[in-house]
Parts: C-alpha cells; structure tokens; sequence
C-alpha cells in the first residue's frame, strides 16, 4: 500500500505491511537471543535517519485511522507531541462539534502526505457535511526513532494556528426584517438613524421573533475572541440561520418627517412619542453614529424643565395660571440668576410666566417648595430615574434631590438635571393625558418585559392648567412661531440650556398635538424655539 503512487488508505480497518529493516542504526532497546548455553541480552536497532516510503505510509495510515475512529489517545501518542495532539484532537469532536470524521489520504509527496477531511457535524437541530483538505508530515522520533506525525494544528484545518482552536457556534443573533406599526419594513437606507438601532433589536429580539442564529465553524485565537485581533475566521458555515419579523412601534412616515427635519442641521436629535401609549413613533440624530443622543442624551433641558417645575407648584398650591408672579430681571438664590436677554415683566401673571419662559419668577418660588419635591414629581407622576425598560438603550431621565443654588437651577432644567429628548416628549406627552405611559419602541408582549410606571397621575386640575399654559406658550408665547399653522389641540414649552464653554446654549423645545408628543434638541442652537421648534413642528404635522 504504497502512498507515493497514489494509493488510498481506508482509514478504519486495513491492516498495513510492517516496516522493512532499511535504516537500522544505534542500539537502544533489549531484544532476548536464545544460544547453546542460555539466553543473551542484545539491544533491538534504533533506525535513524528520514523515515522511508513503507514508514511514512504506516505512521500516516495508523494516525488516520486513530482520529477516524476517536480513539484520539492513540492518535495523539503517534504524534511527536501527544499533549498537544490530544488537547486539539479532543477539542475537534467537542468544541466543533464533529460527530463523525473520515479521512481519506493521498499521494504522498516526500514524508508529506496529503489527505481529505469528511467532517460531519451536529449542532443542536443543525447539520451539516463540512469537507477539506489538509496534510501531515512524518519525520523521525528523534528518542524512539520510530517514523511519528510531526504535530502542527495545521493538521487538524490548515487555517488553525498554535494555541488556537476550532469552535462551532451561533455566532451572532438572528437577522430580523424590521417593520413599523403599520407593517411597513424599515430600512436604514431610508431611515439613516435606525442603522444604529437595528443591530440592538436583533441583538435583543431575533430568537423572540422567531429567527434562528446562523451556526459556524470558525477557527478562534488563543484568547479565543471573535475580533481581528484574536484571527478569528469562519472556516464553514453549517447554518445560515433565518431571519424574524419584528413589528415596532415607529411610524414610517412620522420617521422621515424627523429624518427630513433632523437633516436641516449639524446636529440635532428628536424623538416623537404616542401620549396615549407610550409607543416611540420616531427616532431621529443628524450625526450617524453609534452613540443615540435622540434616546441616550444626557444633557440640562432648559426651560423645558419648567413643566415639572409648574406641576410641583400648582400641586403645592404655590402657583396658579391667573395668580399674578413678577418677572423680574434678576433672581437671586444661592446665585445671581438673569433672564435671556435680561427681559422683565413686573406685572405678569404665573400663565405669562411659563409662556415667556421667564427664569426668574420660576426662581422666586424656589423657597416656598421643600428641597426634595422637584425631584419627587419627576420621579412619581412622569415616571423620569425609573427603570425605563424600551426596548432599547435608554436614559431614564436624571433629577436629583437638591438645595440652594442647586435647587434653585434645577428648577429651570439647569444645574444637575440630565434629560434626553426622549424624556421630554414624555414629560409632554404626560401632560397631554394626565399620566405617564412608559415609552418603549417594542411591545413588552415580545420578551415579557415589565414597563416603568409612575406612583401616581397628575392631579386632574393641575393637568388642566399644565394644558392651558402649554397652549398659551403654543398660541402666543415663546413658541408660538414653530407651531404656527399647527391647528386642534396643542401644547409647547421652549427651552434654551447653557453650557460651559459653549458660546450659545443648546436649543430644546418639546410639544404635542393630538395623540402625539415631540422633544428635541439643537447642541449650541441657541433659542429653543427657533432652533429645536421647528423640527419638533414638522414630525407633529406628519403625525
């Protein structure tokens, strides 16, 4: 059975012609000869140099026949490093998941032997025939002086390296075809801000969709990662998986509206949200990037803050719409606070106030509500540092308990107060129905999820001047220009948050109309209402 002229070995069962005597040299093992007198002891010869034709077939053969048949211990100790030979022989049937193997040799090219690998592997309901060419050479045991596998790992792939080993996995989540609320599927080649978004669905919701991860054979580095740096490399594909269907909550033509108006600038995000329900109806940053300010933003609201403050005052009883409440120029608690461009109206009424977003009237009142009440509301009637469970990475909203100059900042969605537009479209859409309603762009049904609520609603009269003055500010206060031609029933609060170091502040501005509610902001926009009001407007005209 002579290798070199191309003869097969079925690995498994046919018996090998023993190795002749050419290359006998050093004595090193005791072989009994029997003589007239006794016995005497002489040592057996040791062959030396390269192995011959019949031993590189033999040594080849026996291997071959070892790992086909799993007995991968004594495939191992015909390797020059049964160890090393062992760990990976072993890793091959339990790490890929090989189930049956069969190895068929070829023509032998000097003490290479060339040979094709059947691979057969089970995973989970998957199968698969996976088949491969390798090689293997034979040199002389440099101790034993028999004709031994050189042991490379190229052995087992000639894609596998040193420290390296062969895994089958599901290696990512299953694909999913996105569709919005109506059915229509989204893709972020229409709607450039979901690049980022689609990836964390499949990521959290491809298995619960009803897609299958695809199943593959990669050959992983020593420290066994997936990324460049690690080599990691599929070598076989045993599954392609199958793709879910995964219905959300975002409103096709509400997302281009954002997309359209979020285009217009450098850097702006927006979100629009059903008051109703909850449900995000659109998602939109003109910065493409992994990071979604839109739903991740950290950042002071402004003015726009002043919803939650005017609700912690009318329920305290410390303001009333009609109740007249100076605007001054300056207000000092803790610190000097002024007004944009230092306005003043000493004979305003609390309504005027909140329209003309005055600063200082809100400032004013800081003494006549105790320390934690702000953050009290915030938490317990628009749910905001709940665990908001979207669907999605999320900010929850920040306002921590404060005193001073602190609370007094806070009260005007400055100082420690973090918002995104996320969480004022639904300080927006909290008032428009009276009680929050957790926002969340996939339905809680989909994985069992349990969504945020608040303690409480708002108390009904409040949420009917929170109504009236928002109508105001819409009508023929701060905000009145972006929503012009906007007509039924609305609601608007501007907001201008500066930032150190920036020369104009961020821009915000949230509203609704109807059954849908809009907060965005403009990164050093300036007036809230000039820069963020209009983007806002146009997503509430596509809803």
């Amino acid at each position: 059975m002579d290798m070199r002229k191309g003869a097969k070995i079925a690995v498994g069962g046919v018996a090998v012609a023993m190795v002749g005597a050419a290359g006998l040299g050093a004595y090193n093992l005791v072989d009994a000869v029997a003589d007239g007198t006794g016995t005497k002891s002489e040592a057996a010869p040791v062959r030396t140099g390269p192995p011959t034709g019949d031993e590189i077939d033999k040594a080849a053969h026996d291997f071959l026949a070892a790992w086909a048949a799993g007995d991968t211990e004594h495939a191992a100790t015909l390797t020059d490093n049964a160890s090393a030979a062992s760990a990976a022989l072993t890793g091959y049937r339990e790490n890929a998941h090989v189930e049956k193997v069969t190895l068929e040799p070829g023509a032998a090219t000097g003490a290479k032997v060339p040979f094709t690998v059947t691979a057969e592997i089970t995973y989970g309901k998957q199968r698969s025939t996976w088949k491969y060419a390798s090689s293997l050479d034979v040199v002389r045991g440099r101790t034993s002086g028999k004709a031994l596998v050189d042991w490379q790992p190229t052995v087992v792939h000639p894609e596998l390296r040193t420290g390296g080993t062969l895994r089958t996995d599901a290696v990512q989540a299953p694909q999913i075809t996105a569709l919005d609320r109506n059915g229509a599927e989204l893709d972020p080649k229409d709607h450039p801000s979901l690049a980022p978004v689609l990836p964390q669905l499949r990521k959290r919701f491809g298995e619960k969709a009803g897609g299958e991860p695809a199943v593959e054979v990669r050959a992983q580095g020593p420290d066994g990662g997936a990324g460049a740096g690690s080599g990691a490399r599929t070598l076989h594909v045993v599954s392609k998986g199958k793709p879910g269907t995964l219905r959300t909550t975002l409103d096709a033509d509400a997302q281009r509206a954002a997309e359209a108006a979020v285009a217009k600038r450098a850097d702006a995000s927006v979100v629009a949200v059903k008051p109703s329900t909850g449900e995000i109806l659109a998602v939109a940053n003109s910065k493409k990037t992994e990071f979604n300010p839109a739903l991740q933003g950290q950042t002071a609201p402004g003015s726009t803050m002043k919803v939650v403050t005017a609700a912690t005052l009318l329920e305290q009883g410390k303001a009333a719409p009609g109740k007249p409440l100076p605007c001054p120029k300056y207000a000092t608690y803790g610190m000097r606070f002024h007004n944009v461009e230092e306005s003043e109206n000493p004979k305003a009424t609390f309504a005027e106030d909140f329209a003309a977003s005055c600063n200082t009237a809100f400032i004013s009142l800081a003494d006549d509500i105790p320390d934690n009440a702000l953050a009290a509301e915030a938490r317990d009637v628009f749910g905001l540092g709940l665990e908001w469970k979207t669907g999605i990475g999320s900010f929850d909203g920040s306002v921590p308990v404060d005193s001073g100059a602190g609370k007094a900042a806070a009260m005007i969605g400055q100082g420690r107060v973090q918002m995104s537009p996320l969480n004022m479209a639904s300080v927006a859409a909290t008032v428009r129905t009276g009680s929050f309603h957790q926002p969340y762009l996939v339905a809680p049904s989909v994985d069992d999820r349990e969504l945020a609520r608040a303690a409480r609603p708002l108390p009904a009269p409040v949420a009917r001047d929170l109504r009236s003055m928002m109508r105001l500010t819409a009508l023929s206060g701060t905000g009145a220009r972006a929503m012009a031609g906007l007509g039924g029933d609305v609601g608007a609060k501007t907001g201008s948050a500066e930032v150190d170091n920036q020369t104009q502040p961020n821009g915000w501005f949230t509203a609704y109309r109807g059954d849908v509610a809009a907060a965005a902001v403009v990164p050093q926009g300036g007036h809230g209402g000039d820069s963020a009001g209009p983007i806002v407007a146009a997503v509430l005209r596509a809803g």
